[in-house]
């Protein structure tokens, strides 16, 4: 974008944005916006978003997440910002009940009621936006077959990880050639399914005759927020099959020395994670949920199996290890469904476009 655009990127201060500046160079400014509802913050985070707005006037604001959003979308109608674009790329509120989903639901509405226009990641979410009244279908549009991003399948390659690099790794994290590897790459929460996930997977290892196998989790324990069960935190601590490596900037080696993925997410927008282990070659089981079942066809490059059902998560990764010629299969389809769907350059070029398209009818209407 920085190429047909002076690019300004926003967010709460951290590394992370210092990278973002550094690996785009791109101008950013820092903003805090807390993760959750506190509504003094939230009121500092808007004003702050607004001044700016009125300062660098721009065309576009284009938020994502739903605390930016609700920050962002309302800034720039306060600033006359002509294009307010928001992208939907999940939804919390989906395992929230009670007032807290009240308060929630008030607030996506506010949300699309001050965008000019709304971009769900997936089929999926369009839908359920539509049935919840969260806004006029009008405003709503998928772009390409969904996702926010896209896949860089040129960096998301088997072939970007050695050989040397895999052994050494297996080493480092005890994993035998023979074991077969299932990974998770995410955040450890409730709402990824990991309670379910380490349920699954000690009960397949504690069957008789069955080939020994290591689940991986690459991610952060974020107990703060959405806690794992006590019984889930002892057995990832005190299984040895179990190997948690916390968060990891790169992924793709730990996705090399891995068979499949398993995402058992209770909620997604469109999972980066699911479209990058397919373009690494990994089948993957997931949850049926809006965007999971979008990437993952069933029996061709993945399975789907219920939400929150660990038995069903079991007898699936049972069969990728028992099943090899089934394993083959959906290993082969892997890498090529994600190249034809969701290439990165692809999605870039839709948003682009779209870009274009809204300030070329905005002159001519003038």
């Amino acid at each position: 974008m920085s190429e047909h655009f002076d690019v300004i990127g926003v967010s709460s201060p951290g590394k992370e944005l210092d990278e973002v500046k550094k690996d785009e160079e791109i101008d950013v400014i820092a903003i805090d916006m807390s993760r959750k509802i506190t509504p003094i913050k939230d009121i500092k985070s808007l004003w702050s978003t607004y001044r700016l707005l009125r300062k660098e006037k721009p065309q576009i604001v284009h938020t994502h997440t739903p605390k930016a959003g609700i920050v962002g979308m309302l800034a720039a109608r306060m600033a006359g910002v002509p294009h307010r674009l928001h992208t939907v790329a999940g939804l919390p509120l989906m395992e929230v009940t009670g007032m807290k989903r009240q308060v929630l639901d008030l607030v996506e509405k506010l949300t699309y009621a001050s965008a000019t226009q709304v971009y769900p990641n997936s089929k999926g979410l369009s839908d359920y936006i539509i049935e919840h009244k969260y806004t006029d279908k009008y405003k709503l549009k998928v772009i390409g077959n969904g996702s926010s991003n896209g896949i860089d399948t040129s960096f998301f390659s088997p072939e970007q990880v050695s050989e040397d690099q895999k052994a050494l790794l297996k080493k480092q994290l005890k994993i035998e050639e023979s074991d077969f590897v299932f990974v998770f790459v995410g955040r450890l929460v409730g709402d990824k399914g990991i309670n379910e996930l380490i349920k699954a997977f000690s009960a397949l290892n504690k069957q008789e005759n069955q080939k020994r196998s290591k689940l991986l989790l690459v991610g952060p324990l974020e107990q703060e927020l959405d806690p794992l069960y006590p019984d889930t935190l002892n057995e990832i601590e005190n299984n040895p099959d179990i190997v948690s490596v916390g968060f990891q900037k790169d992924v793709r080696p730990y996705f090399a020395i891995s068979d499949a993925l398993v995402f058992p997410s209770y909620r997604e927008g469109f999972p980066n994670v699911v479209m990058q282990a397919g373009a690494m070659e990994l089948p993957s089981i997931v949850s049926d949920i809006n965007g999971c079942n979008e990437i993952i066809v069933e029996n061709e490059n993945g399975v789907i199996v219920p939400v929150k059902d660990s038995e069903s998560l079991r007898v699936e990764m049972e069969k990728m290890i028992s099943d090899k010629d089934y394993y083959q299969t959906l290993k082969k389809n892997a890498r090529p469904m994600i190249e034809d769907r969701f290439e990165q350059s692809v999605i870039w070029n839709a948003i682009l476009s779209e870009y274009k398209k809204l300030i070329k009818e905005r002159e001519f209407r003038a």
